[in-house]
């Protein structure tokens, strides 16, 4: 992206008429796509010529093209070129591809021409969307280890004194990554010392403290001094990593949460017990109630999440971005008879999936939605397909999927029937409108109890990169003053709705490179006169 931005830069200012580059197919990802939004916005944009999102890297042949070279990448690319100026654009996407034995690929390409998002899509443009206040503090990653030791099965737990010892069961708990939800479950347990200091560890569970010690100090220690969040992570090392208490402020009192895995195939969306510890591959989403597990896990939220999250790697798999997928989708403001009709089929569902998986343990989540895919796209079953289907009642499956997937859109006031392109616009232009009603003081909290309640972490611009809170604040960048008063008085009261109960003229001044305090505390004192 450092070569993209500087091609790009060239064009802008004349120097060269024209880049084009191959890139890994994450250029489209909400990282790298921020390079793209800044040079296709501001003085002297770029336009997009030419674009393919995501295409098979192939093997290169020897010169007798006899055999693959070994050492070629095994990854997945995209193509763009730019031009500077306001340009319609072709864009080519993969309808299909078939490799051959010695790596070769055949590829059918479909073209459709107009202007090109940054996000390499022509239409709704899924990048303009905003954060909602109303989605604030609900959602994050799982902890983060930074060490293998705070891992045990059951047998070393109960050595450790777990059932024996009062209170540890509140720090010795199940835990589930990824492959624990998409596939079998491990059976794995972590130490979790959160909230405990090293003397309150070595007094109450000596013999887990032992254990940290032997296991994951060393580690640590190791690692000291190659970074500031090395030397962090080794002064507290008997803590995770990243111990995410602000989702586990949200998550607080509830007796289940929902959890979806980041890069997965299919976009699922399932309850985990309270018990559980989730794992920084999955994303987290502080709501116990059905309702809003049937809203994730309809065709309107995947759709979005699909175009506003990217993909990775060479099986391509979906990426959900949780400041992108997540923050900005507007949920529907359903009434309360519809909320019981989607939290009815939310529950049965995620009981269906947990049940059927129960009686048959050979049954993954992936193998159920492979065979729902092919149900959905009318492919045909073979043998191993037939028998997922009349273990897992796949069937079954899709009919419920369909009745939360029109259950939604009612809920919407949408029609039930719409094409992936009109579920974004509809979405996009949802969210805009809940924007500007949070500009304007309405805010549709989604867990008003909590949200409104001063326990939801302050707005902060949403960083996809994991670091801590300090070098966050570091990396935040401060929004330029605007220049004219309609757009001062605008800007003013985005501010006051995103501070809440933190707002002060200080804070609002310190939101914004080049606002003098006097001219701030002027608009407000406007702004109250007239109500």
């Amino acid at each position: 992206m450092y070569w993209w931005h500087k091609a790009a830069e060239r064009v802008r200012v004349g120097k060269s008429r024209r880049f084009g580059f191959i890139t890994t197919n994450s250029l489209p990802q909400t990282f790298s796509r921020r390079v793209v939004e800044t040079h296709m916005a501001g003085k002297n944009p770029i336009s997009l010529l030419f674009a393919i999102p995501d295409h098979p890297w192939v093997k290169a042949l020897n010169e007798n093209e006899q055999e693959a070279v070994r050492d070629a990448a095994q990854v997945r690319v995209a193509m763009t070129a730019g031009v500077r100026g306001a340009a319609d654009g072709r864009l080519l996407t993969v309808v299909s591809e078939q490799r051959s034995r010695d790596d070769a690929a055949d590829v059918v390409l479909r073209e459709r021409r107009g202007a090109i998002n940054a996000d390499l899509t022509i239409g709704s443009n899924v990048t303009q969307a905003h954060e909602l206040a109303a989605n604030r503090g609900l959602s994050s990653r799982g902890v983060s280890l930074h060490g293998a030791g705070f891992i045990v099965t059951p047998d070393e737990a109960k050595a450790l004194g777990l059932g024996r010892i009062p209170g540890l069961e509140k720090h010795i708990l199940l835990y589930r990554h990824g492959r624990d939800l998409t596939g079998k479950p491990r059976g794995a347990m972590v130490i979790d010392l959160f909230g405990l200091t090293e003397h309150e560890v070595r007094q109450r569970y000596p013999e887990v403290y032992q254990w940290v010690l032997e296991r994951v100090r060393p580690h640590r220690k190791a690692q000291e001094g190659n970074s500031a969040d090395a030397d962090q992570y080794a002064e507290a090392w008997w803590l995770f990593g990243k111990t995410r208490p602000e989702i586990r402020r949200a998550l607080a009192g509830l007796s289940r949460y929902i959890a979806t895995v980041e890069t997965a195939k299919h976009r699922v969306f399932q309850f985990l017990d309270e018990v559980v510890r989730p794992d920084n591959k999955l994303i987290v989403f502080a709501f116990c109630g059905a309702h809003f597990l049937g809203v994730l896990s309809s065709r309107i939220h995947i759709v979005w999440a699909l175009a506003a999250g990217g993909r990775l790697g060479v099986g391509n798999d979906p990426v959900y971005v949780k400041s992108a997928c997540f923050d900005k989708f507007p949920f529907p403001d359903a009434t309360a008879e519809q909320q019981a009709r989607i939290r009815a089929l939310a529950e049965e569902l995620d009981a269906l999936r947990k049940r059927q998986q129960a009686a048959h343990p050979d049954l993954t989540l992936t193998g159920m939605y492979n065979v729902l895919v092919k149900l959905q796209t009318g492919q045909p079953l073979d043998d191993d397909d037939r028998e997922v289907n009349e273990k897992a009642l796949v069937s079954t499956l899709r009919h419920l999927h369909d009745q939360i997937d029109a259950a939604v859109a009612d809920a919407y006031g949408w029609p039930a029937m719409m094409t992936d392109e009109d579920i974004l616009a509809r979405v996009v232009a949802l969210n805009k409108e809940r924007q500007q009603e949070e500009v304007w003081g309405k805010v549709r909290w989604l867990r008003p109890e909590f949200q409104v309640g001063g326990t939801a972490a302050p707005a902060q611009p949403t960083l996809d990169v994991d670091v801590d809170q300090g070098a966050a604040e570091l990396l935040i960048r401060k929004t330029p003053w605007p220049k004219t008063l309609p757009e001062q008085v605008q800007a003013v009261r985005a501010a006051l709705v995103r501070l809440g109960s933190q707002r002060s003229v200080d804070a609002i001044a310190r939101q914004f490179k080049g606002a003098k305090r006097d001219r701030v505390a002027e608009i407000l004192q406007v702004m109250a006169a007239v109500g």
